[in-house]
This record gives structure tokens, sequence and C-alpha cells, in this order.
């Protein structure tokens, strides 16, 4: 078996030790299990995560209104305000 390395980000190293620890086995084992999945599916933005129970809740909206928001938002949405 070869050996890489690789420099993670803290709080997917803190995961990959904490799932090593709760099932007792060793940091790499982790690591090659997760590898040997595959890509998963990617993970959603955090905030949409916080908002996903509220998209498509508000009825009553008209169905145009992403493509025609400066119209039904008013004449100064989406200008440059002075400081």
């Amino acid at each position: 078996m070869k050996t890489l390395t690789v420099r993670l980000p803290e709080p997917l190293v803190a995961d990959i030790e904490a799932e090593s620890r709760g099932r007792r086995i060793s940091k790499s084992d982790v690591v090659r299990e997760r590898l040997e999945r595959g890509p998963r599916k990617r993970r959603r933005n955090a905030s949409l995560d916080a908002i996903a129970d509220l998209i498509g809740s508000v009825e009553g909206l008209p169905s145009d209104l992403a493509a025609r928001k400066k119209e039904y938002l008013g004449a100064g949405y989406g200008k440059k305000r002075s400081r």
C-alpha cells in the first residue's frame, strides 16, 4: 500500500477523528472508507439548508416574480443608494 500525505481543513479532521474514536478504527481506515465510497452528492449550502423548508411555501405570489422582480418590487429596487 502506498502512502499519500494531504492537508485537510480542521473541521474535516475533527470529524474524521471523532468517527475514528467512536468506531475504534484508525483515522486512515476512516479516510480509506470515505474515499472508496466515491463522491457523495454535494452538500447544499448551509444557509440554504436553514431555509429549505420555507422554499415554495409562500402562496399568492406571481408565478413570474423571479423574472420581473424590479417591476413588482418598485422603481428603486437594485439601484445604488448615495452614501
